[in-house]
Parts: C-alpha cells; sequence; structure tokens
C-alpha cells in the first residue's frame, strides 16, 4: 500500500489521482486532518484515516500497512516543522513503511538564504538517519503565475525585488512525476529534483508576457526594503514579506538556476515551460 499524506491539498490531492490511474483504490491510502474533506476518496475505495504531524499515535494508524508513505512537508510558519516533520517519519518508519517520499525543494542545499530551505536541509538528514530508503522530491517553484508576478496584467508591470533564473515548474505536473516514483518500477534513493525544462528570470518573462499580450510589459526591480515596506501596507505580515524576501535573494545568487532532466524522463514527454503556462494563464 502507498499512504499519502496532505491529500486534500493541491499537491497531494493531485498525486493520489494520479495514482489512481495507475493502480487499484484499494493499495492506496491517505492520511488526512479532517477525512471527511477526503470523502471524495473513500466514496472510490481509498483507504482515508484520520492523522495530523501533531498526533503521533493516529499516523501510526494510518500508515499501517503501507509499503511507502509520501509525507507532503508542511508549511505552517508558526510551527516547528522539523519536529512535526521528525514525528511523521517515527510514525512512518514504526508502521513499518520500507520508503519515506518527502516533498523538499529545489536548492535544499546549506547556504541557502531562502529561510524554508533549511526546515528541508534538516528534514533530509533526518531521513538519512531514519533506517528505511528514502526519496527527496526536491520539487521546483510551482506557485500560481498570478503569485509569482503580482498583478501585472492589469498594472503592465512585473514591479518585484531583483531576481535571478528560476525553472518555474508545473504542479500537476509535478504531482504526476510523484506518482509515477510511488508506483513505479525505478527507486529514487535520496535527493531527485523536478523542474521545468528552462530557468528564466522576471525580465525574460516580461518580455514573453509582451509578446504574447501585444503590449508591452515593463520589468521593474523594486529596492529589498521598500519591497517590504509596500507589502506590510498592503497588510502582509512584516515576518511574512521578509522570509519572501529570502527566496528573491536566493534566485539571485543562483540556488535555484539549474533545470534538472529528471521530470522530463518520468512523464516520457517535455514539461511545460513557464512561457507555455502564461499562455493558458493570459487565455482563461
Amino acid at each position: 500500500m502507498i499512504v499519502v499524506t496532505g491529500a486534500t491539498g493541491g499537491l497531494g490531492g493531485a498525486t493520489v489521482e494520479h495514482l489512481l490511474e495507475r493502480m487499484p483504490a484499494d493499495r492506496i491510502g491517505v492520511s488526512v486532518r479532517d477525512a471527511a474533506k477526503a470523502q471524495h476518496f473513500a466514496d472510490r475505495g481509498v483507504r482515508v484515516r484520520q492523522g495530523s504531524y501533531e498526533e503521533p499515535a493516529a499516523l501510526r494508524d494510518s500508515f499501517a500497512g503501507a509499503e511507502q508513505v509520501l509525507l507532503v512537508s508542511g508549511n505552517d510558519p508558526a510551527a516547528d516543522m522539523v519536529e512535526l516533520h521528525r514525528t511523521a517519519i517515527e510514525a512512518a518508519v514504526e508502521a513499518g513503511a520500507r520508503r519515506i517520499l518527502y516533498t523538499s525543494q529545489q536548492g535544499a542545499v546549506p547556504g541557502n538564504p531562502y529561510r524554508p530551505s533549511e526546515i528541508h536541509i534538516r528534514t533530509e538528514a533526518m531521513l538519512s538517519d531514519s533506517g528505511v530508503a528514502w526519496t527527496a522530491l526536491r520539487n521546483g517553484a510551482y506557485g500560481p503565475l498570478d503569485q509569482v508576478l503580482g498583478p501585472w496584467q492589469r498594472t503592465g508591470e512585473i514591479a518585484l525585488p531583483e531576481d535571478g533564473p528560476v525553472p518555474y515548474t508545473d504542479r500537476a505536473e509535478v504531482a504526476e512525476a510523484t506518482a509515477a516514483v510511488l508506483a513505479g518500477a525505478r527507486s529514487f534513493d535520496g535527493p531527485v529534483t523536478f523542474t521545468a525544462p528552462t530557468a528564466v528570470t522576471f525580465d525574460d518573462l516580461a518580455e514573453a508576457a509582451s509578446d504574447l499580450t501585444g503590449r508591452t510589459v515593463k520589468r521593474v526591480v523594486l529596492d529589498d526594503e521598500q519591497w517590504v515596506a509596500d507589502q506590510v501596507a498592503t497588510g502582509v505580515p512584516e515576518q511574512a514579506a521578509r522570509s519572501m524576501l529570502t527566496w528573491y535573494q536566493a534566485a539571485r545568487a543562483g540556488y535555484f538556476a539549474e533545470a534538472a532532466p529528471q521530470l522530463a524522463e518520468l512523464l516520457g514527454r517535455e514539461p511545460r515551460t513557464v512561457t507555455d503556462r502564461l499562455a493558458a494563464h493570459i487565455a482563461t
């Protein structure tokens, strides 16, 4: 059995959908905070059990019988995510899982200034020490483009701090590849990176947006501190704004610059480029 956590979220839920295309439903389980929200999976024969990273006993129950467990990383800025991930890893080991897969992040290496990187680095270290086989899925940035680029369609500007090349990746394709790893005969040991085929900058995206819309879209580089102040003025907590600023700092330092081939290999096709996704976004 394969058990997926976070199955009522975007990535986890999409991964379960792809698993259902690859194997019988009775070989799939989900561990979710609110079982009622996963009723649509239960109706299709998926085993649904309540479990959260704060509840070791419930996790062990929800992981029971699992050969593989997919741990979708938590993102609560107020929680001690490293300790919560430790609880989940220990529960998977105690439940007898033979492999643990974890949704990590591209560039999860020492020195990366992006704050969540430290969580992923420490979690990967715990997986390495767990005594069972493990895979860290270092996913490229897959946030929706309207969140990444801001209100450029209204303003005609991509007005953000200085950046660097990033292979912005389609979350749907990451989920498809994750299911392929879980259900496939080929195992990946340690880190594997899933990204789109090409890394681009906001300058590149402004040019692409201009070509696609037929109007000039300007790239405006904002001062870091001014950007933080602007975010705070719109109601974003300063701590959250400064955490996001570290992502731009990591991008400009090159921590996300390398595109990897594994996503294409698992999909059996070239992944969508960010320009493909931008064109689709404009069309909606």
